[in-house]
Protein backbone atom coordinates (compact mmCIF):
# COMPACT_ATOMS: atom_id res chain seq x y z
CA UNK A 1 0.00 0.00 0.00
CA UNK A 2 1.24 3.83 -0.99
CA UNK A 3 1.86 5.73 2.18
CA UNK A 4 0.41 8.71 2.56
CA UNK A 5 0.95 11.65 4.99
CA UNK A 6 -0.29 12.43 8.39
CA UNK A 7 -3.21 14.83 7.66
CA UNK A 8 -1.91 16.80 10.83
CA UNK A 9 1.52 17.17 9.30
CA UNK A 10 0.08 18.77 5.77
CA UNK A 11 -1.49 22.27 5.41
CA UNK A 12 -4.95 21.77 4.15
CA UNK A 13 -3.84 24.63 1.47
CA UNK A 14 -1.21 21.63 0.02
CA UNK A 15 -3.62 18.75 -0.24
CA UNK A 16 -5.85 21.49 -2.44
CA UNK A 17 -3.13 22.03 -4.76
CA UNK A 18 -1.96 18.57 -5.33
CA UNK A 19 -6.11 17.58 -5.52
CA UNK A 20 -6.93 20.94 -8.13
CA UNK A 21 -3.77 20.26 -10.24
CA UNK A 22 -4.46 16.71 -10.93
CA UNK A 23 -8.31 17.35 -10.79
CA UNK A 24 -7.85 20.24 -13.81
CA UNK A 25 -5.54 17.26 -16.06
CA UNK A 26 -8.30 14.52 -15.19
CA UNK A 27 -10.89 17.00 -16.35
CA UNK A 28 -8.97 17.33 -19.57
CA UNK A 29 -8.51 13.64 -20.23
CA UNK A 30 -12.03 13.36 -20.34
CA UNK A 31 -12.22 16.44 -22.57
CA UNK A 32 -10.34 14.02 -24.77
CA UNK A 33 -13.21 11.45 -25.10
CA UNK A 34 -15.27 12.97 -26.74
CA UNK A 35 -13.27 15.43 -29.19
CA UNK A 36 -13.94 13.33 -32.69
CA UNK A 37 -17.20 11.74 -31.32
CA UNK A 38 -18.95 15.22 -31.24
CA UNK A 39 -17.61 15.88 -34.70
CA UNK A 40 -19.01 12.54 -36.18
CA UNK A 41 -21.94 14.58 -38.73
CA UNK A 42 -19.32 17.08 -39.25
CA UNK A 43 -16.57 14.72 -40.61
CA UNK A 44 -19.84 12.92 -42.55
CA UNK A 45 -20.57 15.85 -44.40
CA UNK A 46 -16.68 16.73 -45.01
CA UNK A 47 -15.32 13.41 -45.77
CA UNK A 48 -18.26 11.39 -46.77
CA UNK A 49 -17.09 9.03 -44.15
CA UNK A 50 -19.53 6.12 -43.64
CA UNK A 51 -20.81 4.74 -39.33
CA UNK A 52 -18.64 2.22 -39.78
CA UNK A 53 -15.76 3.90 -40.16
CA UNK A 54 -16.52 6.40 -37.53
CA UNK A 55 -16.72 3.88 -34.96
CA UNK A 56 -13.60 2.42 -36.36
CA UNK A 57 -11.97 5.52 -35.11
CA UNK A 58 -13.16 5.05 -31.70
CA UNK A 59 -12.22 1.56 -31.13
CA UNK A 60 -8.29 2.67 -32.27
CA UNK A 61 -8.76 5.20 -29.56
CA UNK A 62 -10.17 2.53 -27.02
CA UNK A 63 -7.74 -0.05 -27.88
CA UNK A 64 -4.33 2.35 -28.10
CA UNK A 65 -5.23 3.69 -24.41
CA UNK A 66 -6.06 0.16 -23.11
CA UNK A 67 -2.87 -1.07 -24.18
CA UNK A 68 -1.04 2.40 -23.12
CA UNK A 69 -2.86 2.37 -19.86
CA UNK A 70 -1.46 -0.70 -19.09
CA UNK A 71 2.33 -0.26 -20.10
CA UNK A 72 2.07 3.30 -18.74
CA UNK A 73 1.79 1.87 -15.35
CA UNK A 74 5.38 0.54 -15.56
CA UNK A 75 6.58 3.91 -16.86
CA UNK A 76 4.71 6.04 -13.88
CA UNK A 77 6.52 3.58 -11.55
CA UNK A 78 10.07 4.00 -13.42
CA UNK A 79 10.55 7.79 -14.20
CA UNK A 80 8.02 9.46 -12.00
CA UNK A 81 4.02 10.50 -12.58
CA UNK A 82 5.02 14.20 -13.07
CA UNK A 83 6.97 13.88 -16.76
CA UNK A 84 4.33 11.11 -17.98
CA UNK A 85 1.24 13.10 -16.97
CA UNK A 86 3.42 16.98 -18.94
CA UNK A 87 4.00 14.50 -22.00
CA UNK A 88 0.02 13.29 -22.00
CA UNK A 89 -0.98 17.11 -22.18
CA UNK A 90 1.36 17.59 -24.81
CA UNK A 91 0.37 15.03 -26.48
CA UNK A 92 -3.18 16.47 -26.22
CA UNK A 93 -1.96 19.72 -27.84
CA UNK A 94 -0.17 18.06 -30.76
CA UNK A 95 -3.86 15.73 -31.29
CA UNK A 96 -5.64 18.90 -31.90
CA UNK A 97 -3.66 20.65 -34.03
CA UNK A 98 -3.36 17.43 -35.98
CA UNK A 99 -7.25 17.38 -35.80
CA UNK A 100 -7.41 21.22 -36.88
CA UNK A 101 -5.59 20.86 -40.30
CA UNK A 102 -6.82 16.93 -40.91
CA UNK A 103 -7.76 16.59 -44.55
CA UNK A 104 -8.03 12.36 -44.94
CA UNK A 105 -9.62 9.58 -43.08
CA UNK A 106 -5.69 8.65 -42.39
CA UNK A 107 -5.43 11.94 -40.72
CA UNK A 108 -8.64 11.65 -38.32
CA UNK A 109 -6.83 8.07 -37.42
CA UNK A 110 -4.04 9.39 -36.42
CA UNK A 111 -5.98 11.97 -33.92
CA UNK A 112 -7.47 9.05 -32.72
CA UNK A 113 -4.56 7.31 -31.75
CA UNK A 114 -2.83 10.14 -30.63
CA UNK A 115 -5.76 10.96 -28.13
CA UNK A 116 -5.63 7.10 -27.04
CA UNK A 117 -1.94 7.46 -26.37
CA UNK A 118 -2.57 10.41 -24.03
CA UNK A 119 -5.26 9.40 -22.31
CA UNK A 120 -3.87 6.00 -21.33
CA UNK A 121 -1.12 7.83 -19.08
CA UNK A 122 -3.45 9.76 -16.84
CA UNK A 123 -4.98 7.20 -14.49
CA UNK A 124 -1.92 5.88 -13.43
CA UNK A 125 0.23 8.92 -13.06
CA UNK A 126 -2.57 10.57 -11.02
CA UNK A 127 -3.37 8.55 -8.66
CA UNK A 128 0.36 7.72 -7.91
CA UNK A 129 0.43 11.34 -7.40
CA UNK A 130 -2.84 11.87 -4.84
CA UNK A 131 -1.92 8.99 -3.12
CA UNK A 132 1.55 9.63 -2.39
CA UNK A 133 0.99 13.97 -2.13
CA UNK A 134 -2.39 13.45 -0.20
CA UNK A 135 -2.24 13.02 3.88
CA UNK A 136 -4.09 9.77 4.19
CA UNK A 137 -7.85 11.34 6.02
CA UNK A 138 -8.23 13.89 2.50
CA UNK A 139 -7.46 11.27 0.04
CA UNK A 140 -11.30 10.40 -0.07
CA UNK A 141 -11.99 13.65 -0.91
CA UNK A 142 -9.46 13.61 -3.43
CA UNK A 143 -11.15 10.71 -5.30
CA UNK A 144 -13.95 12.64 -4.89
CA UNK A 145 -12.38 15.23 -6.43
CA UNK A 146 -10.63 13.40 -9.20
CA UNK A 147 -14.38 11.55 -10.52
CA UNK A 148 -15.91 14.96 -9.95
CA UNK A 149 -13.50 16.66 -12.49
CA UNK A 150 -13.47 13.92 -15.04
CA UNK A 151 -17.54 14.33 -15.09
CA UNK A 152 -17.19 18.28 -15.43
CA UNK A 153 -14.76 17.70 -18.65
CA UNK A 154 -17.44 15.46 -20.09
CA UNK A 155 -19.94 17.92 -19.74
CA UNK A 156 -17.71 21.04 -21.06
CA UNK A 157 -16.78 19.38 -24.38
CA UNK A 158 -20.02 19.41 -26.31
CA UNK A 159 -20.30 23.35 -25.02
CA UNK A 160 -17.26 24.03 -26.28
CA UNK A 161 -16.80 22.09 -29.50
CA UNK A 162 -20.48 22.22 -30.42
CA UNK A 163 -20.61 25.91 -29.62
CA UNK A 164 -17.26 27.07 -31.66
CA UNK A 165 -18.10 25.03 -34.02
CA UNK A 166 -21.36 26.27 -34.81
CA UNK A 167 -20.13 30.40 -34.01
CA UNK A 168 -17.03 29.81 -36.38
CA UNK A 169 -15.81 26.20 -37.85
CA UNK A 170 -14.43 22.84 -36.38
CA UNK A 171 -11.25 23.54 -37.69
CA UNK A 172 -11.39 26.32 -35.48
CA UNK A 173 -12.88 24.64 -32.67
CA UNK A 174 -10.09 22.27 -32.71
CA UNK A 175 -7.52 25.20 -32.29
CA UNK A 176 -8.96 26.67 -29.65
CA UNK A 177 -9.21 22.93 -27.70
CA UNK A 178 -5.11 23.47 -28.52
CA UNK A 179 -4.85 26.82 -26.85
CA UNK A 180 -6.73 25.18 -24.09
CA UNK A 181 -4.37 22.04 -23.51
CA UNK A 182 -1.63 24.17 -23.94
CA UNK A 183 -3.28 26.57 -20.96
CA UNK A 184 -3.17 23.56 -18.65
CA UNK A 185 0.08 22.07 -19.75
CA UNK A 186 1.96 25.86 -19.02
CA UNK A 187 -0.11 25.57 -15.76
CA UNK A 188 1.35 22.41 -14.22
CA UNK A 189 4.56 23.58 -15.27
CA UNK A 190 4.34 26.44 -13.53
CA UNK A 191 3.50 24.42 -10.76
CA UNK A 192 5.34 21.46 -10.99
CA UNK A 193 7.16 21.69 -7.72
CA UNK A 194 3.90 20.82 -6.21
CA UNK A 195 3.32 17.43 -8.60
CA UNK A 196 6.68 16.03 -7.42
CA UNK A 197 6.73 12.81 -5.69
CA UNK A 198 9.31 10.54 -4.70
CA UNK A 199 10.63 6.90 -6.04
CA UNK A 200 9.48 4.34 -2.81
CA UNK A 201 12.42 3.37 -1.02
CA UNK A 202 13.65 -0.43 -0.60
CA UNK A 203 15.55 -1.15 1.80
CA UNK A 204 18.82 -2.97 0.76
CA UNK A 205 18.15 -6.13 2.10
CA UNK A 206 14.71 -6.29 0.82
CA UNK A 207 14.17 -9.32 -1.58
CA UNK A 208 14.04 -8.70 -5.15
CA UNK A 209 10.76 -8.21 -6.79
CA UNK A 210 10.38 -8.53 -10.37
CA UNK A 211 8.49 -5.68 -11.85
CA UNK A 212 5.88 -8.32 -12.89
CA UNK A 213 4.74 -9.58 -9.85
CA UNK A 214 2.09 -7.69 -8.94
CA UNK A 215 -0.05 -9.60 -12.10
CA UNK A 216 0.71 -13.09 -10.00
CA UNK A 217 -1.70 -11.18 -7.36
CA UNK A 218 -5.14 -12.12 -8.13
CA UNK A 219 -7.13 -9.03 -6.61
CA UNK A 220 -6.02 -6.84 -9.34
CA UNK A 221 -7.17 -9.24 -11.93
CA UNK A 222 -10.60 -8.85 -9.94
CA UNK A 223 -10.31 -5.13 -9.87
CA UNK A 224 -9.67 -5.24 -13.41
CA UNK A 225 -12.58 -7.41 -13.95
CA UNK A 226 -14.80 -4.91 -11.58
CA UNK A 227 -14.05 -1.66 -14.04
CA UNK A 228 -14.63 -3.78 -16.99
CA UNK A 229 -18.14 -4.67 -15.75
CA UNK A 230 -19.19 -0.80 -14.85
CA UNK A 231 -17.64 0.36 -17.74
CA UNK A 232 -19.98 -1.57 -19.52
CA UNK A 233 -23.17 0.07 -18.29
CA UNK A 234 -21.65 3.39 -18.34
CA UNK A 235 -21.59 2.59 -22.08
CA UNK A 236 -24.93 1.34 -22.70
CA UNK A 237 -26.49 4.04 -21.10
CA UNK A 238 -24.07 7.09 -22.86
CA UNK A 239 -25.13 5.13 -25.99
CA UNK A 240 -28.51 3.18 -26.24
CA UNK A 241 -30.53 5.28 -23.10
CA UNK A 242 -31.75 8.06 -25.70
CA UNK A 243 -32.67 5.32 -28.04
CA UNK A 244 -34.60 2.97 -25.69
CA UNK A 245 -36.34 5.87 -23.89
CA UNK A 246 -37.54 6.95 -27.17
CA UNK A 247 -38.67 3.03 -28.29
CA UNK A 248 -40.26 1.91 -25.33
CA UNK A 249 -41.84 5.19 -24.27
CA UNK A 250 -41.96 7.57 -27.47
CA UNK A 251 -40.65 10.73 -25.46
CA UNK A 252 -39.26 13.05 -27.59
CA UNK A 253 -35.78 13.05 -28.87
CA UNK A 254 -35.09 15.94 -26.32
CA UNK A 255 -36.70 14.86 -23.33
CA UNK A 256 -34.63 11.45 -23.78
CA UNK A 257 -31.59 13.63 -24.21
CA UNK A 258 -32.37 15.41 -21.32
CA UNK A 259 -32.46 12.33 -19.09
CA UNK A 260 -28.86 11.31 -19.98
CA UNK A 261 -27.59 14.71 -19.24
CA UNK A 262 -29.71 14.25 -15.85
CA UNK A 263 -28.19 11.02 -15.53
CA UNK A 264 -24.55 12.24 -15.77
CA UNK A 265 -25.27 15.46 -13.44
CA UNK A 266 -26.54 12.83 -11.01
CA UNK A 267 -23.95 10.93 -11.16
CA UNK A 268 -21.32 14.23 -10.48
CA UNK A 269 -23.72 15.27 -7.54
CA UNK A 270 -23.33 11.48 -6.54
CA UNK A 271 -19.35 11.86 -6.60
CA UNK A 272 -19.52 14.88 -4.09
CA UNK A 273 -21.61 12.84 -1.91
CA UNK A 274 -19.02 9.42 -2.24
CA UNK A 275 -16.21 11.68 -1.01
CA UNK A 276 -17.44 11.92 2.28
CA UNK A 277 -18.16 8.10 2.74
CA UNK A 278 -14.37 7.52 1.09
CA UNK A 279 -12.97 9.54 3.99
CA UNK A 280 -14.94 8.11 6.75
CA UNK A 281 -15.02 4.74 5.47
CA UNK A 282 -11.49 3.90 3.88
CA UNK A 283 -11.80 0.09 5.43
CA UNK A 284 -15.35 -0.53 4.38
CA UNK A 285 -15.08 0.84 0.37
CA UNK A 286 -15.94 -2.71 -0.86
CA UNK A 287 -19.17 -2.58 0.72
CA UNK A 288 -20.08 1.15 0.19
CA UNK A 289 -19.36 0.06 -3.56
CA UNK A 290 -21.38 -3.30 -3.67
CA UNK A 291 -24.68 -0.96 -1.61
CA UNK A 292 -24.31 1.26 -4.52
CA UNK A 293 -23.89 -0.60 -7.34
CA UNK A 294 -27.06 -2.93 -5.78
CA UNK A 295 -29.24 -0.38 -5.51
CA UNK A 296 -28.21 1.16 -9.09
CA UNK A 297 -28.92 -2.48 -10.64
CA UNK A 298 -32.24 -2.67 -9.24
CA UNK A 299 -33.22 0.54 -10.38
CA UNK A 300 -31.43 -0.36 -13.77
CA UNK A 301 -33.89 -3.38 -13.80
CA UNK A 302 -36.81 -1.75 -13.07
CA UNK A 303 -36.24 0.75 -16.05
CA UNK A 304 -35.70 -2.07 -17.92
CA UNK A 305 -38.98 -3.91 -16.73
CA UNK A 306 -41.35 -1.55 -18.54
CA UNK A 307 -43.49 -1.60 -15.71
CA UNK A 308 -42.98 2.33 -14.90
CA UNK A 309 -44.51 5.19 -17.16
CA UNK A 310 -42.61 7.70 -19.06
CA UNK A 311 -41.64 10.31 -16.34
CA UNK A 312 -41.36 7.64 -13.90
CA UNK A 313 -38.40 5.64 -15.71
CA UNK A 314 -36.94 8.90 -16.77
CA UNK A 315 -36.46 9.78 -12.81
CA UNK A 316 -35.55 6.33 -11.91
CA UNK A 317 -32.99 6.30 -14.53
CA UNK A 318 -31.43 9.53 -13.54
CA UNK A 319 -31.18 8.07 -9.75
CA UNK A 320 -29.36 5.27 -11.04
CA UNK A 321 -26.80 7.65 -12.30
CA UNK A 322 -26.56 9.42 -8.92
CA UNK A 323 -25.99 5.98 -6.61
CA UNK A 324 -23.20 4.79 -8.68
CA UNK A 325 -21.87 7.99 -8.33
CA UNK A 326 -21.94 7.55 -4.77
CA UNK A 327 -19.81 4.77 -5.26
CA UNK A 328 -17.21 5.98 -7.67
CA UNK A 329 -14.66 7.39 -4.69
CA UNK A 330 -14.82 4.04 -2.38
CA UNK A 331 -14.04 2.21 -5.91
CA UNK A 332 -10.65 3.86 -6.19
CA UNK A 333 -10.22 3.70 -2.41
CA UNK A 334 -10.47 0.22 -2.81
CA UNK A 335 -7.94 0.05 -5.44
CA UNK A 336 -5.91 1.72 -3.40
CA UNK A 337 -6.31 -0.66 -0.46
CA UNK A 338 -5.05 -3.60 -2.85
CA UNK A 339 -2.48 -2.01 -4.11
CA UNK A 340 1.27 -3.37 -2.90
CA UNK A 341 3.70 -0.72 -1.79
CA UNK A 342 5.88 0.73 -5.30
CA UNK A 343 3.55 -0.45 -7.72
CA UNK A 344 0.80 2.42 -7.91
CA UNK A 345 1.40 3.35 -11.32
CA UNK A 346 1.27 -0.53 -12.72
CA UNK A 347 -1.80 -1.39 -10.94
CA UNK A 348 -3.31 1.68 -11.77
CA UNK A 349 -2.55 1.07 -15.32
CA UNK A 350 -3.76 -2.71 -15.46
CA UNK A 351 -6.45 -1.93 -13.45
CA UNK A 352 -7.91 1.48 -14.80
CA UNK A 353 -7.28 -0.77 -18.88
CA UNK A 354 -10.51 -2.69 -17.86
CA UNK A 355 -13.01 0.41 -18.07
CA UNK A 356 -11.30 0.48 -22.30
CA UNK A 357 -12.04 -3.31 -22.39
CA UNK A 358 -15.15 -2.90 -21.15
CA UNK A 359 -15.65 0.69 -23.40
CA UNK A 360 -14.54 -1.44 -26.50
CA UNK A 361 -16.86 -4.74 -26.23
CA UNK A 362 -20.25 -3.06 -24.99
CA UNK A 363 -21.48 -1.78 -28.11
CA UNK A 364 -20.52 -5.14 -30.05
CA UNK A 365 -22.42 -7.21 -27.66
CA UNK A 366 -25.76 -5.01 -26.66
CA UNK A 367 -25.92 -3.53 -30.03
CA UNK A 368 -26.99 -6.76 -31.19
CA UNK A 369 -29.83 -6.39 -28.11
CA UNK A 370 -30.70 -2.97 -30.00
CA UNK A 371 -30.99 -4.16 -33.48
CA UNK A 372 -33.38 -7.00 -32.41
CA UNK A 373 -35.79 -4.31 -30.51
CA UNK A 374 -34.62 -6.24 -27.15
CA UNK A 375 -34.63 -2.50 -25.42
CA UNK A 376 -35.68 -3.19 -21.91
CA UNK A 377 -33.81 -6.54 -21.91
CA UNK A 378 -30.42 -4.15 -22.24
CA UNK A 379 -31.24 -2.30 -19.79
CA UNK A 380 -31.98 -4.99 -17.93
CA UNK A 381 -28.69 -6.80 -19.03
CA UNK A 382 -26.91 -3.77 -17.91
CA UNK A 383 -28.67 -4.83 -14.22
CA UNK A 384 -27.58 -7.80 -14.23
CA UNK A 385 -23.65 -6.87 -15.08
CA UNK A 386 -23.89 -4.26 -12.36
CA UNK A 387 -25.28 -7.10 -10.16
CA UNK A 388 -21.56 -9.35 -11.14
CA UNK A 389 -19.80 -6.72 -10.45
CA UNK A 390 -21.42 -6.27 -6.42
CA UNK A 391 -19.75 -10.32 -6.67
CA UNK A 392 -16.47 -9.27 -7.88
CA UNK A 393 -16.15 -5.85 -5.47
CA UNK A 394 -17.15 -8.58 -2.19
CA UNK A 395 -14.18 -10.55 -3.79
CA UNK A 396 -11.89 -7.94 -4.19
CA UNK A 397 -12.66 -7.54 -0.51
CA UNK A 398 -12.39 -10.77 0.85
CA UNK A 399 -8.96 -11.19 -1.21
CA UNK A 400 -7.42 -7.99 -0.39
CA UNK A 401 -8.14 -8.88 3.29
CA UNK A 402 -6.02 -12.76 2.89
CA UNK A 403 -3.62 -10.87 1.58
Amino acid sequence: MTTTLDPHDVPWRDDAAVIGLVGLAHAGSHFSHLLLPLMFPVFIQTFGLSYAELGLLMSVFFVVSGIGQACAGFLVDRVGPRPVLLVAVAIFVVACLLASFAQSYAGLMGVAVLLGLGNSTFHPADFTILNQKVSSLRLGYAFSVHALTGNLGWAVAPVFMVGLTSLFDWRLAYLAAALMFAGILLLLVWHRKTLLTHAVVVAADAPKVHSLAFLKNTVVWWCFGFFMLTAMTLVIVQSFSVSILQAMHGVTFEAATMTLTAYMVCAALGVVIGGFFAARLPHQSEWVVAVCMSVAAVFMALCGSGWLDAAATMVVLALTGLAIGVGGPSRDMMIKNATPKGATGRVYGMVYSGIDVGSAITPLMFGVFMDRGWFGATLVGAALVLMLSVWVALTVARRTAQA
